[in-house]
Formats: C-alpha cells, structure tokens, sequence
C-alpha cells in the first residue's frame, strides 16, 4: 500500500511537470505566430519602429542559413561532444543515461533523484554547467567585444539595440526550429537542445531552454524603446561604457553564478522556477557579485570615468545579484538585462 502510494506521487509529480513543459511550447509558439505576422507585416510595409533598418532579402536569408548551420549545428555538436564526454568519463554515466541526458524526457519518466544516489551531485552539476555555459559565454563574450568596440568607434544613436534589430529573422527562424525539435528525440534535437539542457532541470530542461530563448526575443521589442532614452540622455564618448555595464554585468553575474556554484557552492538556497532541481549558493552568489563588479570597475577605469559611476557599477552588481537569484529560473536573463538598461537610463537622466 506505500509503495502503491510513493508511485502514485511520483506520477503526479510528473504529470505536473509535463503540463509545465506542455503550457510554456504553448506559450512559446504563440507567441511566435504573433511574431511572424509582425515580421510579415514589417516585410509588407517595408519599415518599422522597433525594426527600423531590418531588411528582409537574399543576403539576410544567407547570414540566418549560416548563423544556424554554424551556432547550433557545428557548434552544436562541438559541445554535444564535449558534455557526452563529461556525463561518460567524468560523472559515469551509462551509454543508456547519456541518451537519456540528450533526449527530450518528457515521454518517460527522468529520474534525477536516482541518478543523484547512484553519482555525484557536484560533478552532474559541473558537466551541466562546462555544457551550457561552454556553448554560450566563448561566442558571446568575443561578440560583446567586438560590439564593445563598434560602439565605441561609430557611437550611434541606436549602440543599445541595432545589434538587436538586425536579428529578427534569424530569431524567427531559431524559434521554429527550437519548437520544432521540443518534443523529439535524435541526434539533430540533441545538437539543438543538449549542451544547454540540464541533467538537473529532469523533464523540465527543455522548457528551461525555450523559456530563455522565447525571452530574449521578447526582450527586443523591450530594449528599443529604453535604448532610445539611453542615446537622448549619454552622450556619444560615453555610449561604449554603458553598452558594456547593460550587457557585460549581466553576463558577468550569470555566467560566474554558475560556474562558482557549480564548482564550489553547496546548494541549498531553494528558489522558484522551471527545473526539477531549483537550488542555489552563497558560492555563487557571491561569484556572481564579485564578478559583475570587477568588470564594472574595469570599463569605468579603462575609460576615465569619474567616481558617481562607481556607484552605479556598484547598483548594477547588486541588481543582477538579487535578480539572478530571486528571478524565477529562466526569467533572470530577461530581468537583469532590463534592470540594467533602467538603471542605467536612470543614472543619465536623474543623478548626472
């Protein structure tokens, strides 16, 4: 009779998941058809507000077909390999359990509990974390460089969202890709899904992924109103520097969050959100401060800045720490970024 009972809540527990994972595809793919005929009536009209220099042709279609085949095919696999590597050697997963790691999990039952019996919590942790942020923070962080640069050099108007308003199709394409591969399994899905999917999100690691994405793409439509106020009120030799504390802090703390918790936290911080595993630490809380602060101080150094705008690198560590661990888990990347753009305009408009 216990045993009848332990079963029955564990299959609630995952039918509770499943319509988790079920609500945000849904959520996800509405708002993707919204955002297809918004670009549909952008290509029609031939201009718009928030996508003013887009531009739908043959050399669009050909950077999008490459931006794909390179970041999530090519790349993909690269870091497909290298965490299959980290779950074999590493961790000691069987052939079994890795393809498990790599699949979809919500026509099963993903049993992260007994694989935190059978090895180590901390090295699962470790191998989610070398995957996901492997993928991301290499090409992102030589990215925000180059786009630091730009900025500094041609300081435009639009420094805080032309990077943004480019990318339209190529986020409209990801997107239908990334739902289009939600629920299968295979080698393409997992060179899609896998780096980024945590083994300790269980069934929910794929909702986590299209949570972030579907966000990012939202926070487009957020950042070209805020980046307008941010060019009325900096002025042109200051544009790099705040382009670097809206997008760098933020990638600093999330980045350095989990890989400090990863490597050295005890995870016992209990905190909301899309995972079957929602836990942080002091470890990477205090990484993450450590690190958005460093860089903050770093740029304001580098370009002879005076010392109000050590006080606001300091709000802006503090920011991204709260909300990274507070945010609901697959929310953060969208609250800090917007947190960071309204501190900023804050700063230009009120304390300058």
């Amino acid at each position: 009779m216990i045993s009848t009972t332990v079963d029955e809540v564990r299959v609630d527990a995952l039918d509770v998941r499943r319509r988790t994972a079920d609500l945000i595809f849904r959520g996800a793919l509405a708002f993707n058809v919204a955002l297809t005929i918004f670009w549909l009536t952008t290509v029609v009209a031939g201009e718009s507000f928030f996508f003013a220099n887009y531009r739908a042709d043959r050399e669009a279609a050909f950077r999008v077909f490459n931006g794909i085949l390179f970041f999530y095919v090519i790349w993909g696999v690269i870091w497909w390999a290298i965490k299959t590597a980290l779950l074999r050697w590493f961790v000691g997963f069987t052939k079994e359990e890795r393809r498990d790691a790599f699949s979809s999990r919500m026509d099963r039952q993903y049993d992260v509990p007994a694989l935190v019996s059978r090895y180590s919590e901390r090295r699962i942790r470790i191998a989610d974390m070398i995957g996901r942020r492997g993928r991301f923070i290499v090409l992102g962080s030589a990215a925000l460089y180059y786009l630091y640069l730009q900025v500094s050099q041609q300081q435009n108007a639009s420094f805080a969202t032309a990077f943004l308003q480019d990318n339209l199709f190529d986020g409209l394409v990801s997107s239908w890709i990334f739902l289009g591969f939600y629920y299968l399994n295979g080698l393409l899905a997992a060179f899609f899904y896998g780096p980024q999917s945590r083994v300790m999100d269980g069934l929910l690691a794929r909702a986590n992924c299209l949570l972030i994405s579907t966000l990012w793409t939202a926070f487009k439509f957020v950042m070209v109103p805020i980046g307008i106020q941010l060019a009325a009120v900096f002025p042109r030799h200051e544009f790099a520097p705040v382009f670097a504390l809206i997008w760098g802090s933020y990638m600093a703390t999330d980045t350095c969050a989990e890989v400090f918790g990863s490597l050295f936290g005890k995870q016992r911080i209990r905190v909301w959100g899309i995972g079957d595993v929602n836990r942080k630490s002091v470890a990477g809380i205090v990484g993450g401060f450590l690190a958005a602060l460093t860089l903050g101080v770093l740029v304001v150094t580098a370009n002879g800045l005076g010392s109000s705008w050590l006080v606001l690198v300091l709000v802006l560590a503090i920011s991204n720490t709260l909300l990274e661990l507070y945010s609901p888990r697959g929310t953060d990347d969208f609250t800090m970024a917007t947190a960071n753009a309204l501190i900023c305009w804050a700063f230009g408009a009120w304390f300058r």
